[in-house]
């Protein structure tokens, strides 16, 4: 396992780590759950990514579960959860103070422990002042409940906005952010978050490598029988993927799968090794339904040192979704 710093901060985590989205507490159990992060973490993952809003609270508690059963030391894992979607309540959503410190408490007990790693604002709040997050989110570190903190979908100007604000009034910045990132979405990553890197030292901890599945190849001949896609609560997911937009990528996907083969590899493994390749993403967040799962996307480490410029422009060559300016792999 490679280990990367989380920005311009201390703290290494797994250059490849492992999330609760999707599958825990809706398509596995908790005896599987269990298999696939202890396969993580024999693989080397250091970094295990939640949020309060997974299942409703459930990954969160599955995840506590599943380090108890496996008596891991604390000190050997970076912990994550994300607050911002916690219930029905009118105060149960948000960033407000009261939402934060209700939320981050709740999410400990769930999980079990003292202090979460990372804390993220799961999204934005238009209607919370960005002075009221900062100074919550830095009282949330002066009591222990967490050690970083950071964001989850913001815009750079929020990023900013919250950074500044916080050297101001001699506060703890954000140090990371939590963007979607793939040979699909590219424009946070390489474009507008460019500056935040110089600037402030942005740590990165990416998710959706595989932009929902189309990056596996395994839609490019169609949505088969007994898919998760099939499942109830996943008609968004369905759609998306049966849109113009998902045929234009599958179509893609079936061409850089010719490049994967040349190289030998899956094409998940190729696609979260281009996500590595890129220097200022700290950690790609994985995920698996199933351990062998874990074992092939641990794999993709092996592969970003075959990402040769050669190779990267005939993925170029393919997406034609270059940011504008965009990044200079052979610079990389």
């Amino acid at each position: 396992m490679e280990y990367r710093f989380l920005g311009k901060s201390g703290l290494k985590v797994s250059a490849l780590s492992f999330g609760a989205w999707v599958t825990f507490g809706d398509q596995v159990d908790e005896q599987i759950a269990y298999n696939c992060m202890k396969e993580a973490f024999e693989s080397g993952v250091n970094f295990f990514d939640n949020a309060e809003a997974y299942a409703r609270g459930q990954a969160e508690i599955m995840m506590g579960n599943i380090i108890k059963k496996a008596g891991w030391k604390r000190s050997d894992l970076v912990l994550s959860t994300k607050i911002f979607w916690g219930g029905s309540g009118p105060n149960d959503v948000g960033l407000s103070r009261k939402h934060l410190f209700e939320g981050a408490h709740a999410a400990l007990k769930r999980l079990q422990v003292d202090y979460v790693d990372l804390i993220f604002c799961h999204r934005p709040d238009l209607y919370t002042p960005i002075e009221e997050i900062v100074w919550s989110m830095h009282l949330l570190i002066q009591q222990g409940k967490a050690l970083y903190w950071g964001a989850s979908e913001w815009s750079a100007e929020q990023i900013r906005h919250a950074y500044e604000f916080a050297r101001s009034e001699h506060l703890i910045p954000p140090t990371m952010e939590q963007p979607e990132y793939n040979m699909f979405r590219r424009e946070k990553v390489e474009q507008e978050f460019l500056n935040l890197y110089k600037d402030f030292g942005l740590g990165t901890t990416t998710w959706s490598p595989l932009a929902s599945g189309i990056l596996t190849g395994k839609y490019n001949n169609g949505i088969t029988e007994g898919s998760r896609l099939s499942l109830k609560g996943y008609e968004w997911l369905k759609a998306r993927i049966e849109s113009e937009e998902g045929k234009k990528r599958i179509e893609k996907t079936r061409k850089l799968t010719k490049i994967a083969e040349e190289l030998g590899v899956t094409m998940a493994q190729l696609a979260i090794a281009w996500c590595l390749k890129n220097p200022n993403v700290s950690t790609v967040i994985t995920g698996a339904s199933r351990p062998e799962q874990v074992q092939q996307n641990m794999k993709a480490l092996d592969v970003v040192s075959r990402l040769t410029p050669e190779v990267m422009d005939k993925i170029e060559g393919i997406l034609q979704n270059k940011p504008n300016p965009p990044m200079d792999w052979r610079n990389i």
